[in-house]
C-alpha cells in the first residue's frame, strides 16, 4: 500500500466522520424535538456522563451540552478515521462495493458505540426505561452516521482504492 493511499484512506475517513457526525447531530435534534425535548439533549447527556466519569477520578468539569459537543464531534472524527484507513489498508474491503461498505460501516459504527451508551447509563444512573430510550434513539442516529460515513468515505477514497495494487 503507498503511503498516499494511507493518508487519502484517513482523509476520506474523517470527512466521512465530520459528515456522519452533523448528519446524526441534526437527526437527532429533529427526534428529540418532535419529543418535546431540548434539540441538544444527546450532547447534553454526552457532557453529563463524561463530567460524572471524571468526577470520580477526582477532575471536576462543568457537563451539560458545552463539553458534549466537543466531545461529540471528537468522538466523530475519530471513528471516521478508522474505517478510511481499514478501505486503504485491506484488500477485501478495497474491493468491496458501495453497499457492503456501508453495511460494514453501520455495522462498526452501531459496535463501537456500544460501549460508550453503556458508560453514559452507568455514569448518569439512568433507570431501565430511560436506558432503554436511550439505547433506541442511539441506534437510529448511530444508523445515520455509519451511513453517511460509508458512503463518503467509499466515494472519498472509490476508483483510486478498487485501481490500486495490493
Amino acid at each position: 500500500m503507498r503511503h498516499s493511499t494511507f493518508i487519502r484512506g484517513m482523509i476520506a475517513g474523517i470527512v466521512g466522520g465530520l459528515a456522519g457526525t452533523i448528519s446524526m447531530y441534526l437527526f437527532g435534534a429533529g427526534i428529540f424535538s418532535l419529543l418535546g425535548w431540548p434539540a441538544d439533549t444527546s450532547v447534553s447527556i454526552i457532557g453529563d456522563s463524561a463530567a460524572a466519569f471524571f468526577s470520580k477520578l477526582g477532575i471536576a468539569l462543568s457537563g451539560g451540552a458545552f463539553l458534549g459537543i466537543r466531545l461529540f464531534y471528537l468522538i466523530g472524527l475519530t471513528l471516521g478515521a478508522m474505517p478510511g484507513v481499514a478501505v486503504a489498508s485491506l484488500e477485501p474491503l478495497r474491493l468491496a462495493s458501495l453497499k457492503k461498505r456501508v453495511g460494514l460501516s453501520i455495522l462498526y459504527v452501531e459496535v463501537m458505540s456500544l460501549p460508550l451508551l453503556a458508560a453514559g447509563i452507568l455514569a448518569l444512573k439512568m433507570s431501565a426505561a430511560d436506558a432503554v430510550l436511550w439505547f433506541g434513539i442511539s441506534f437510529v442516529m448511530h444508523l445515520v452516521y455509519g451511513l453517511v460515513l460509508g458512503v463518503v468515505t467509499n466515494f472519498g477514497m472509490g476508483r483510486e482504492v478498487r485501481d490500486s495494487p495490493a
